[in-house]
């Protein structure tokens, strides 16, 4: 595909609000509601990068920096962060809405791994992505690492066949 596609294009935002049945004893949000709930907005922003079939390939990092309480209006932002040749990395931030208060807090983040599959479940090409802002420029750009540091651990990629994690490194031995 020689179709080139912003990151924007790809901008999926969901809005809930925490109810009483999706929390843990502390009367937070459970983890793993938090979980799908990012997956399925990752989800959507590659299905509207690639414009095709797409399924969950790999979650690569979440974290989970406070608490989202119950009652508490929780905003997920995700877009694609890079595309390879048939999968995309997807960024997913999550917020803590305070209407009453006037904040919002960033609550956790997630990177999800999709690939676009045709109609017999298998990998095909999409369309590249070109970031625009800073902050898709600095994920983009370490998506690459990210996605070799993942190949070598599942064993994929023998470590000395990295070329941007041995970039990496050979910068840290000059400093």
């Amino acid at each position: 595909m020689g179709k080139i596609k912003k990151a924007s294009e790809s901008l999926t935002i969901m809005t809930n609000i925490v109810l009483p049945n999706e929390t843990n004893s502390l009367r937070n949000l459970f983890g793993g509601e938090l979980l799908a709930k990012m997956d399925r907005c990752a989800s959507i922003s590659a299905a509207r990068h690639c414009e095709r079939r797409v399924v969950t390939a790999s979650v690569n990092h979440v974290s989970f920096k406070e608490p989202i309480p119950e009652g508490g209006i929780v905003v997920l932002e995700s877009k694609v962060s890079r595309a390879f040749s048939t999968s995309m990395e997807i960024y997913v931030d999550v917020w803590l809405d305070d209407p009453i208060n006037q904040r919002k807090i960033h609550t956790n983040e997630g990177i999800y791994t999709f690939v676009a599959v045709d109609e017999f479940n298998r990998p095909i090409p999409i369309p590249q992505m070109e970031p625009e802002t800073e902050v898709e420029k600095l994920r983009f750009s370490a998506a690459l690492r990210r996605k070799e540091l993942s190949l070598i651990l599942s064993g994929r990629m023998k470590p000395m066949d990295s070329v941007e994690l041995r970039k990496l490194f050979q910068q840290s031995d000059t400093i």
